[in-house]
Protein backbone atom coordinates (compact mmCIF):
# COMPACT_ATOMS: atom_id res chain seq x y z
CA UNK A 1 0.00 0.00 0.00
CA UNK A 2 1.20 3.39 -1.27
CA UNK A 3 -0.36 7.00 -0.17
CA UNK A 4 -0.05 9.85 -2.09
CA UNK A 5 -0.43 13.10 0.11
CA UNK A 6 1.85 15.82 -0.89
CA UNK A 7 -1.01 17.36 -2.98
CA UNK A 8 -3.42 17.34 0.62
CA UNK A 9 -0.81 18.30 2.64
CA UNK A 10 1.89 19.41 1.11
CA UNK A 11 5.80 19.78 2.75
CA UNK A 12 6.36 22.86 5.09
CA UNK A 13 9.78 25.02 6.21
CA UNK A 14 10.46 24.16 9.66
CA UNK A 15 11.15 27.60 10.63
CA UNK A 16 14.27 28.87 10.39
CA UNK A 17 16.16 25.39 10.58
CA UNK A 18 15.25 25.34 6.78
CA UNK A 19 14.34 21.92 7.08
CA UNK A 20 11.80 21.09 4.30
CA UNK A 21 9.59 18.30 6.23
CA UNK A 22 6.79 16.18 5.63
CA UNK A 23 3.64 17.16 7.41
CA UNK A 24 3.64 13.97 9.80
CA UNK A 25 6.56 12.87 11.25
CA UNK A 26 7.02 9.24 12.80
CA UNK A 27 7.81 9.98 16.50
CA UNK A 28 10.13 7.20 17.86
CA UNK A 29 8.11 6.71 21.35
CA UNK A 30 5.99 3.96 19.77
CA UNK A 31 8.45 1.85 17.87
CA UNK A 32 10.27 2.12 21.04
CA UNK A 33 7.98 0.67 23.29
CA UNK A 34 7.18 3.31 25.29
CA UNK A 35 2.94 2.21 24.23
CA UNK A 36 3.42 -0.97 24.62
CA UNK A 37 5.50 -4.61 22.94
CA UNK A 38 7.14 -4.50 20.14
CA UNK A 39 8.97 -6.30 18.41
CA UNK A 40 12.93 -5.12 16.32
CA UNK A 41 11.07 -6.39 13.01
CA UNK A 42 7.90 -4.79 13.76
CA UNK A 43 9.54 -0.98 14.48
CA UNK A 44 12.07 -1.44 11.58
CA UNK A 45 9.52 -2.50 9.11
CA UNK A 46 6.97 0.64 10.38
CA UNK A 47 9.95 2.77 9.57
CA UNK A 48 10.46 1.37 6.45
CA UNK A 49 6.77 1.89 5.80
CA UNK A 50 6.98 5.40 6.66
CA UNK A 51 9.84 6.09 4.18
CA UNK A 52 8.09 4.11 1.33
CA UNK A 53 5.29 6.65 1.57
CA UNK A 54 7.33 9.80 1.48
CA UNK A 55 7.80 10.20 5.72
CA UNK A 56 11.43 10.79 5.83
CA UNK A 57 10.93 12.76 9.45
CA UNK A 58 11.98 10.40 12.59
CA UNK A 59 11.81 12.28 16.35
CA UNK A 60 13.16 10.39 18.94
CA UNK A 61 14.48 10.30 21.98
CA UNK A 62 17.22 8.01 24.42
CA UNK A 63 14.27 7.62 27.27
CA UNK A 64 12.13 6.59 24.68
CA UNK A 65 12.90 2.81 25.33
CA UNK A 66 14.61 0.94 21.98
CA UNK A 67 13.63 3.66 20.29
CA UNK A 68 17.19 5.17 18.88
CA UNK A 69 18.94 1.50 18.68
CA UNK A 70 15.99 0.65 16.45
CA UNK A 71 15.87 3.94 14.38
CA UNK A 72 19.41 3.11 13.42
CA UNK A 73 18.99 -0.23 12.71
CA UNK A 74 16.20 0.91 10.31
CA UNK A 75 17.89 3.52 8.16
CA UNK A 76 21.56 1.42 7.97
CA UNK A 77 22.15 1.67 4.33
CA UNK A 78 19.38 3.94 3.24
CA UNK A 79 20.94 7.66 1.95
CA UNK A 80 21.63 9.90 4.82
CA UNK A 81 20.61 13.00 2.80
CA UNK A 82 17.47 11.49 2.55
CA UNK A 83 15.69 11.44 6.09
CA UNK A 84 15.40 13.83 8.59
CA UNK A 85 16.33 12.60 11.88
CA UNK A 86 15.78 14.35 15.29
CA UNK A 87 16.43 13.69 18.63
CA UNK A 88 16.57 14.73 22.01
CA UNK A 89 19.03 15.78 25.38
CA UNK A 90 18.05 15.89 29.04
CA UNK A 91 16.33 12.74 29.38
CA UNK A 92 18.73 9.83 29.21
CA UNK A 93 17.50 6.99 31.89
CA UNK A 94 21.51 7.36 32.80
CA UNK A 95 21.68 11.36 33.26
CA UNK A 96 18.04 12.40 33.49
CA UNK A 97 17.60 16.11 34.19
CA UNK A 98 21.71 16.99 33.23
CA UNK A 99 21.31 19.85 31.30
CA UNK A 100 25.11 20.67 31.74
CA UNK A 101 27.16 20.96 29.13
CA UNK A 102 29.10 17.93 29.70
CA UNK A 103 25.66 16.04 29.86
CA UNK A 104 24.54 17.53 26.51
CA UNK A 105 27.76 16.22 25.28
CA UNK A 106 27.61 12.91 26.33
CA UNK A 107 23.78 12.51 25.72
CA UNK A 108 24.76 13.40 21.79
CA UNK A 109 27.70 11.40 21.56
CA UNK A 110 24.98 8.43 22.64
CA UNK A 111 22.67 9.12 20.38
CA UNK A 112 24.65 9.34 17.53
CA UNK A 113 26.04 5.72 18.46
CA UNK A 114 23.06 4.37 18.87
CA UNK A 115 21.21 6.23 15.43
CA UNK A 116 24.33 4.72 13.73
CA UNK A 117 25.04 8.49 12.02
CA UNK A 118 27.84 11.19 12.20
CA UNK A 119 24.81 14.18 12.23
CA UNK A 120 21.69 14.73 13.62
CA UNK A 121 19.60 17.07 11.97
CA UNK A 122 17.58 18.20 14.76
CA UNK A 123 18.79 18.31 18.78
CA UNK A 124 15.91 19.54 20.75
CA UNK A 125 16.40 19.93 24.80
CA UNK A 126 13.73 17.69 26.29
CA UNK A 127 11.53 18.47 29.21
CA UNK A 128 13.68 20.73 31.91
CA UNK A 129 11.91 21.47 34.79
CA UNK A 130 12.87 25.02 34.66
CA UNK A 131 15.39 27.21 32.12
CA UNK A 132 18.47 28.37 34.17
CA UNK A 133 20.93 25.63 33.45
CA UNK A 134 19.67 25.03 30.25
CA UNK A 135 20.22 29.21 29.51
CA UNK A 136 23.46 28.84 31.26
CA UNK A 137 27.22 29.96 30.31
CA UNK A 138 27.55 26.10 30.23
CA UNK A 139 24.43 25.16 29.55
CA UNK A 140 22.27 22.97 27.35
CA UNK A 141 22.19 25.88 24.11
CA UNK A 142 24.88 26.60 24.73
CA UNK A 143 26.84 23.02 23.58
CA UNK A 144 24.51 22.98 21.43
CA UNK A 145 25.56 26.40 19.79
CA UNK A 146 28.74 24.77 19.53
CA UNK A 147 27.66 21.50 17.83
CA UNK A 148 25.85 23.05 15.31
CA UNK A 149 29.05 25.13 14.47
CA UNK A 150 30.92 22.03 13.91
CA UNK A 151 28.41 21.06 12.26
CA UNK A 152 27.40 18.01 14.28
CA UNK A 153 23.61 19.08 14.32
CA UNK A 154 21.91 21.18 12.04
CA UNK A 155 19.12 22.87 13.99
CA UNK A 156 18.47 23.81 18.19
CA UNK A 157 15.30 23.06 19.59
CA UNK A 158 12.81 22.77 22.80
CA UNK A 159 10.37 20.30 23.78
CA UNK A 160 8.75 20.33 26.39
CA UNK A 161 4.66 21.54 27.31
CA UNK A 162 5.69 24.77 29.41
CA UNK A 163 4.73 27.91 26.98
CA UNK A 164 6.27 30.02 29.20
CA UNK A 165 9.53 28.39 28.82
CA UNK A 166 9.41 27.96 25.23
CA UNK A 167 8.16 32.02 24.97
CA UNK A 168 11.61 32.60 26.95
CA UNK A 169 14.12 30.48 24.39
CA UNK A 170 12.11 31.86 21.37
CA UNK A 171 12.50 35.02 22.46
CA UNK A 172 15.86 34.80 23.44
CA UNK A 173 16.69 33.96 20.03
CA UNK A 174 18.25 30.03 21.27
CA UNK A 175 16.49 28.03 19.40
CA UNK A 176 15.12 26.93 16.25
CA UNK A 177 12.31 24.65 16.30
CA UNK A 178 9.79 24.14 19.31
CA UNK A 179 7.86 21.12 19.97
CA UNK A 180 4.60 21.39 21.95
CA UNK A 181 2.45 18.61 23.02
CA UNK A 182 -0.92 17.70 23.89
CA UNK A 183 -1.82 21.17 23.92
CA UNK A 184 -3.20 21.50 20.00
CA UNK A 185 -6.31 19.17 19.45
CA UNK A 186 -9.86 19.11 19.06
CA UNK A 187 -10.40 19.25 22.74
CA UNK A 188 -7.25 21.44 23.32
CA UNK A 189 -5.64 24.51 21.72
CA UNK A 190 -3.95 26.66 23.99
CA UNK A 191 -0.47 26.03 21.90
CA UNK A 192 -2.62 28.60 19.94
CA UNK A 193 -3.43 31.23 22.30
CA UNK A 194 -0.14 32.78 21.87
CA UNK A 195 2.64 30.18 21.20
CA UNK A 196 1.88 29.47 17.62
CA UNK A 197 2.09 33.43 16.54
CA UNK A 198 5.29 33.68 18.95
CA UNK A 199 6.96 31.50 17.14
CA UNK A 200 5.39 32.44 13.50
CA UNK A 201 6.74 36.05 14.46
CA UNK A 202 10.40 34.50 14.80
CA UNK A 203 10.25 32.33 12.18
CA UNK A 204 10.56 29.37 14.73
CA UNK A 205 9.17 26.11 13.70
CA UNK A 206 6.49 24.00 15.46
CA UNK A 207 6.30 20.10 16.12
CA UNK A 208 2.81 19.34 17.55
CA UNK A 209 2.79 16.33 19.62
CA UNK A 210 0.37 13.81 20.90
CA UNK A 211 -2.46 14.68 18.46
CA UNK A 212 -4.59 12.26 19.85
CA UNK A 213 -4.18 13.38 23.17
CA UNK A 214 -2.31 10.62 24.66
CA UNK A 215 -4.84 7.85 23.57
CA UNK A 216 -7.66 9.81 24.34
CA UNK A 217 -9.42 10.66 21.42
CA UNK A 218 -8.19 7.85 18.90
CA UNK A 219 -12.16 6.76 18.39
CA UNK A 220 -12.61 4.61 21.16
CA UNK A 221 -15.41 5.42 23.98
CA UNK A 222 -13.56 7.83 26.69
CA UNK A 223 -15.55 5.53 28.96
CA UNK A 224 -14.34 2.82 28.40
CA UNK A 225 -10.63 3.35 28.22
CA UNK A 226 -8.17 1.91 31.17
CA UNK A 227 -7.47 4.67 34.10
CA UNK A 228 -3.97 5.30 31.81
CA UNK A 229 -5.48 7.13 29.26
CA UNK A 230 -7.58 9.39 31.63
CA UNK A 231 -5.54 9.95 34.68
CA UNK A 232 -3.59 13.37 33.29
CA UNK A 233 -6.73 14.44 31.53
CA UNK A 234 -8.53 17.35 33.49
CA UNK A 235 -12.42 16.85 33.88
CA UNK A 236 -13.40 19.15 31.30
CA UNK A 237 -11.00 17.64 28.67
CA UNK A 238 -12.66 14.03 29.72
CA UNK A 239 -15.91 15.67 29.37
CA UNK A 240 -15.22 17.11 25.76
CA UNK A 241 -13.49 13.95 24.56
CA UNK A 242 -16.89 11.74 25.12
CA UNK A 243 -18.65 14.99 23.40
CA UNK A 244 -16.35 14.19 20.39
CA UNK A 245 -16.19 10.45 20.52
CA UNK A 246 -20.50 10.48 20.76
CA UNK A 247 -20.92 14.00 17.88
CA UNK A 248 -18.56 11.38 15.76
CA UNK A 249 -20.31 8.01 15.91
CA UNK A 250 -23.83 10.01 15.87
CA UNK A 251 -23.01 11.59 12.22
CA UNK A 252 -20.85 8.47 10.87
CA UNK A 253 -17.79 10.18 10.96
CA UNK A 254 -14.12 8.94 11.68
CA UNK A 255 -12.82 10.41 14.68
CA UNK A 256 -9.29 9.91 13.87
CA UNK A 257 -9.28 11.87 10.54
CA UNK A 258 -11.48 14.90 12.46
CA UNK A 259 -8.18 15.09 14.89
CA UNK A 260 -5.56 14.74 12.74
CA UNK A 261 -6.96 16.85 9.81
CA UNK A 262 -7.48 19.30 12.62
CA UNK A 263 -4.30 19.25 13.25
CA UNK A 264 -3.15 19.50 9.87
CA UNK A 265 -5.35 22.48 8.57
CA UNK A 266 -3.18 24.46 11.15
CA UNK A 267 -0.55 27.14 9.12
CA UNK A 268 1.35 27.41 12.28
CA UNK A 269 2.21 23.98 12.77
CA UNK A 270 4.63 22.73 10.43
CA UNK A 271 5.01 18.90 11.51
CA UNK A 272 2.78 17.15 13.56
CA UNK A 273 4.45 13.87 15.18
CA UNK A 274 2.61 10.37 15.14
CA UNK A 275 4.09 7.67 18.26
CA UNK A 276 2.25 4.66 16.61
CA UNK A 277 4.27 1.19 16.70
CA UNK A 278 3.56 -0.61 13.84
CA UNK A 279 3.26 0.11 9.97
CA UNK A 280 -0.79 -1.24 10.40
CA UNK A 281 -0.83 1.72 12.69
CA UNK A 282 0.85 4.41 10.28
CA UNK A 283 -1.45 3.18 7.47
CA UNK A 284 -4.65 3.69 9.20
CA UNK A 285 -3.27 7.26 10.47
CA UNK A 286 -2.42 7.90 7.12
CA UNK A 287 -6.07 6.83 5.49
CA UNK A 288 -7.16 9.44 8.12
CA UNK A 289 -5.22 12.17 7.03
CA UNK A 290 -6.59 11.47 3.78
CA UNK A 291 -10.13 10.54 4.33
CA UNK A 292 -12.44 13.21 2.38
CA UNK A 293 -14.95 14.91 5.39
CA UNK A 294 -17.01 17.86 4.22
CA UNK A 295 -16.42 21.41 4.53
CA UNK A 296 -19.14 22.09 6.55
CA UNK A 297 -17.50 19.83 9.64
CA UNK A 298 -15.15 22.21 10.63
CA UNK A 299 -18.13 25.19 11.56
CA UNK A 300 -20.31 22.42 13.16
CA UNK A 301 -17.30 20.97 15.12
CA UNK A 302 -16.68 24.78 16.25
CA UNK A 303 -20.20 24.86 17.27
CA UNK A 304 -19.67 22.19 20.01
CA UNK A 305 -16.87 24.70 22.07
CA UNK A 306 -14.90 21.82 23.02
CA UNK A 307 -12.32 23.76 23.99
CA UNK A 308 -14.24 26.11 25.70
CA UNK A 309 -13.06 29.28 23.94
CA UNK A 310 -9.65 28.53 23.16
CA UNK A 311 -8.44 29.27 19.76
CA UNK A 312 -9.53 27.59 16.80
CA UNK A 313 -7.96 26.46 13.29
CA UNK A 314 -8.30 28.99 10.38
Amino acid sequence: MKFTWEHRWPRRRLGKSELVVPPIALGGAGIGGVHGAVSDDEAISCVHFALENGLNFFDTDASYGESERRLGLALQGVPRDSYILSTKCGTHPERRGDYSRDGVMWNVENSLRMLKTDYIDLLLVHDPKEMAPVMANEGAFAALRQLKADGVIGAIGLGQRNHEFHAQAIEAGAVDVILTYKDYNPIRTTAADFLLDLAARHDVGVMNGSPFAMGLLTGKDPQALPPKFKDNGEERELHSAQRLYEWCRENRISEPAVVLQFCLRQPGIQATVLGVKTREELARDLESALEPLPDHLWDDLGSLHLTEGQAQPE
